[in-house]
């Protein structure tokens, strides 16, 4: 149970846990108003706003009870559960695109945009300003002695070199993608099943009792079956809302996209990957600020491979179920464009942290390539994309020495 917060019968305790599950379902029930009216069709922006603001409050209940079920499961199943739960706005989102695409060609670049979006805001984003609040935070806290180190960076336990071997493996994958020009269902097929054995490698893993912070804890410190009975209700709700807000919420990125006369890929890119990635976000530099940036960064780095292994895997699946043909996702023009940019930035991210530190070089260089990244000018993001593996190569050869334990990391099973 958390060591922070102890359950009691008083007010003050029942207030820090009510009213952060009212005030998210609060702001899910105008646009849950909006989807039985019908008016979403009427008036996309509206419904841009409310369903996009009704994921983000569904999603950090999700992160919230997540949090908190840690208490209460154990192994390989604690692992796949809170993986699923941490992308669970982002998979549904992502999988409706690729199921509207089996049907209306038009929605393909959309599916590749949310992905692509998603995976470079973790990385290009999240990691280094990760490691920024974290070197503030502890400036501030004023808690390093005389002597000791006060250089920039993050140090990862030896255990991460797993996800990275992973995630390497995963991004030689992905490099079939622009290559060929589609993603085939072997291809997907493949993903899935590097997560699936990512999940056993890491069960057998040895946990201790988590953490939790603010609203979570206070969630873990509900008696035992109140507890799974709070987290299983919560779950139902947050699930549902993000199930029949998906729909509506990527039909109205487009159209809100055409009334504003903004570039919808544009919109689906950045916009709809913010609104899911938020609650984990908050987590992550939360963690950060309180001087936990070790564990900050590998939430980060796992959601990047939950992304590029269990939800990229998902794609074809979903365009055949809406109708695709030739088991293969097209991947063409713009698409294959920004598949290729990702690919290239995620191994130059593992090659940044092949000696499992994060440091102000690694920053500065994802960051800086992060924010050329969004110029939209497709011939310059090719190039941009031999940029990075340019770097990744060059770090490779840097950390040689690094590349065979990290492959090993993935054959060998951690255990108890």
């Amino acid at each position: 149970m958390s060591k922070q917060v102890v359950f009691n019968s008083g007010a003050g305790y029942w207030l820090r846990l009510i009213v952060p599950f009212s005030i998210t379902i609060a702001a899910i029930i105008p646009a849950m108003v909006l989807l039985a009216t019908g008016n979403h069709q009427e008036n996309p922006i509206q419904g841009l706003i409310l369903f996009g603001v009704a994921i983000v409050a569904a999603a950090f209940m999700l992160g919230w009870i997540g949090e908190a079920a840690e208490l209460d499961l154990s192994g390989g199943l604690a692992v796949s559960i809170l993986a699923l739960v941490t992308i669970l706005p982002e998979y549904v989102v992502e999988f409706y695109f690729s199921w509207a695409a089996g049907a209306d060609p038009k929605m393909i670049e959309y599916a590749t945009a949310n992905l692509t979006g998603a995976n470079r805001i973790v990385q290009g984003f999240g990691w280094p300003l990760v490691a920024l609040i974290a070197f503030f935070a502890v400036r501030k806290a004023k808690t390093l002695k005389r002597g000791q180190d006060k250089s920039f960076g993050i140090e990862l336990e030896a255990d991460s070199r797993a996800d990275l071997g992973y995630l390497l493996i995963a991004s030689i994958v992905m490099l079939i993608v622009p290559l060929t020009s589609q993603m085939h269902l072997l291809v997907g097929i493949l993903l899935i099943v590097i997560y699936c054995v990512y999940l056993w490698r890491v069960s057998g893993s040895a946990r201790e009792e988590p953490e939790l912070e603010g609203t979570a804890a206070h969630v873990g410190a509900l008696p035992k079956w109140a507890r799974r009975s709070f987290i299983v209700a919560m779950l139902v709700i947050a699930a549902a809302v993000i199930f029949v807000s998906a729909h509506p919420f990527g039909d109205s990125l487009i159209e809100g996209g055409h009334a504003l006369k903004i570039d919808e890929y544009i919109l689906v890119q950045w916009l709809a990957p913010i609104a899911s990635e938020a609650p984990e976000f908050a987590l992550a530099f939360l963690f950060a600020a309180k001087g936990k940036e070790a564990a900050a960064l590998a939430i980060l780095i796992s959601s990047k491979l939950n992304q590029w292994t269990l939800l990229a895997g998902s794609m074809p699946i979903a365009y055949i179920i809406g109708g695709g043909d030739n088991a293969a996702l097209p991947v063409v023009g713009r698409s294959a464009e920004e598949m290729w940019l990702t690919s290239a930035m995620t191994l130059l991210g593992v090659a940044l942290l092949l000696k499992l530190r994060w440091g102000l070089a690694a920053s500065v260089i994802t960051l800086s390539l992060f924010l050329f990244s969004v110029i939209p000018d497709e011939t310059f993001r090719v190039y941009l994309g031999y940029v990075h593996l340019v770097v990744a190569i060059g770090y490779f050869w840097v950390y040689r020495d690094q590349v065979v334990p990290t492959l090993k990391a993935v054959a060998n099973r951690v255990k108890k």
